[in-house]
């Protein structure tokens, strides 16, 4: 396994690193600047120099003459020792040297150029000679308004390694002072971090960042976490999927990127924490709420969220709940018929048991054929008798009306380009007529439930009417709003989500639910037949 280096030495190499390499450019910068300055002053120290060699009387009178005595080369080297300079070369209109440190050299030329300087003009820079790389200054030597000559005076540079050694002692006084100042800042920045981090080293936090990653991706459940402030700082992909949350929902508040309604509430802390009922867009989630404790503080809340039903798993769970109690309210009344006839068999009145076999039989199956004759569609035929045996086991009158009629396609939508499906026409009626059986099962009077399905005007068209009570004064609109009913017991908080999916089955099919009191309650839903589903 590979050997990994704390974060504290990380910190310590990074940090003494750095210091290093920051004093090695700051020592480089000011030697090199330290040097152009050494330069400009040893240029003009050499031109005041030679300009004051080049007034020199005696050595205009010298120069003249062509220096039969050789009072050049003594008055230079005089003039060199006395000023520290390196060189003191003074030369004839022609370049020739009159004077210079190594005595070999006097009668030849020099090597650079000495016409900007015998033409008139002083010149000052860095150049290479005979003796090395010098800063020099060069002025010309008048006599009556005539170059005779020039003086050239300069300073050797000493080595680069020189240099260096020379400012090294400098350097050390602020370089180890900041080293040590670094390492103990790196120690406590070290301390520090290991604190924040609960002693984990910075692979074991990444490690452990790409385990919730994987763990908040891979869970069904949809996560979504807030602070105090109500702002996003967490959701998983399954929360973005349930709750339709844009990419970037991350970071900005809850009621940004959520309508108004229940979800909103529970999000924000204004419903029960512990396994809420709420619809977010087709779908019903159950949702569970806590506290996000860090050291004892509550710095936030995560929600879990659960897609109990997708809306066509509701639907067919709709169609399977009805056949469920339809066989259970067929079996509780075959029970009762076949202890009659056990009964009969008993007491030997066979004759009387099997007319009430065939009795029994002929009525079911002319119930049967009749519906699905009538009817058309398979579908709402195979709904309406199992609400027929439910109605019938709570002693409640299901009528169909005799205009009731949908005729469908093999692919199970009806002719004519609708976009209601079987699952949608389940919804629908399923719940509607669910809501009128609890309605009319209240009543004292007749208790009855009427269902028509129709088309008309390019509209399927469903109506169920009940013989309950009616619909409350001042509840209007409410009894489509997710959670809201008027019915009391132990599951209310269970309630209040049938005739919510019912609206929003509807409107999605481009159509609406209306409800309206004429005896007892009538809702009507009205679907276009021609409509294209955005599904």
């Amino acid at each position: 396994m590979k050997t990994r280096l704390p974060l504290a030495y990380q910190i310590l190499v990074f940090q003494v690193a750095i210091i290093l390499l920051s004093a090695l450019i700051g020592a480089a910068a000011a030697v090199w600047q330290a040097s152009q300055e050494l330069d400009r002053q040893s240029e003009q120290r050499s031109l005041a120099i030679a300009q004051a060699v080049a007034n020199s009387d005696s050595i205009q009178q010298a120069l003249l003459v062509g220096d039969p005595d050789a009072l050049i080369q003594r008055t230079a080297e005089q003039i060199r020792r006395s000023t520290g300079a390196s060189y003191v070369v003074v030369t004839d209109s022609s370049g020739i040297r009159y004077s210079h440190p190594n005595p070999a050299l006097i009668g030849k030329p020099v090597d650079e150029s000495p016409a900007v300087v015998l033409a008139g003009q002083t010149w000052v820079g860095v150049q290479r000679g005979t003796l090395g790389v010098s800063a020099r200054g060069k002025a010309p030597i008048f006599f009556q308004s005539q170059v005779i000559g020039m003086v050239s005076v300069g300073f050797l540079e000493p080595p680069l390694g020189q240099r260096w050694l020379s400012e090294l002692p400098g350097f050390a006084t602020t370089l180890l002072p900041s080293l040590a100042i670094g390492v103990i800042a790196s120690w406590l920045l070290a301390w520090r971090l290991k604190r924040q981090t609960f002693g984990l080293e910075p692979y074991e936090i990444a490690g452990l960042l790409e385990e919730r990653e994987a763990s908040l991706q891979g869970i069904h459940e949809g996560a979504i976490a807030t602070d105090r402030d109500g702002t996003i700082t967490l959701a998983n992909d399954e929360a973005r999927r349930l709750l339709t949350l844009p990419d970037d929902c991350v970071g900005r508040r809850v009621g940004q990127v959520l309508p108004q309604g229940r979800l909103l509430k529970f999000l924000s802390g204004g419903l029960k924490d512990e396994d809420e009922v709420l619809l977010a867009g087709d779908r019903v989630l159950v949702a569970s709420r806590r506290a996000i404790l860090v050291r004892g503080h509550e710095v936030g809340h995560v929600a879990t969220l659960r897609d109990t039903t997708e809306l066509t798993g509701l639907a067919r769970g709709l169609g399977v709940d009805s056949l469920t109690d339809a066989l259970r309210a067929q079996a509780h009344e075959f029970a009762n018929r076949l202890h009659t006839i056990a009964g009969l068999m008993q007491v030997g009145r066979a004759e009387e048991a099997m007319n009430l076999i065939a009795q029994t039989s002929g009525v079911h199956q002319e119930l049967t054929e009749a519906l699905l004759e009538r009817v058309g569609d398979p579908v709402l035929g195979a709904l309406l008798l199992a609400k027929a045996a439910i109605a019938s086991e709570r002693g409640i009158d299901l009528r169909v009306s005799e205009d009731t009629v949908m005729t469908r396609s093999a692919s199970g939508r009806a002719h004519g380009a609708s976009s209601l499906d079987s699952e949608d026409l389940i919804t629908l009626l399923g719940n509607l007529i669910d809501n009128a059986l609890d309605a009319a099962a209240s009543s004292s009077d007749e208790r009855w439930v009427s269902v028509s399905v129709t088309e008309q005007d390019d509209e399927l068209v469903l109506e169920v009417q009940d013989s309950g009570s009616g619909i409350p004064e001042g509840v209007g609109g409410q009894i489509f709003q997710e959670g809201f009913s008027t019915k009391a017991g132990p599951n209310r908080k269970r309630r209040g989500f049938g005739l919510a999916l019912v609206r929003q089955v509807a409107r999605r099919n481009g159509g609406d639910v209306t409800a309206v009191n004429n005896g007892g309650a009538l809702f009507t839903v009205r679907i276009p037949l021609k409509v294209t589903a955005g599904r």
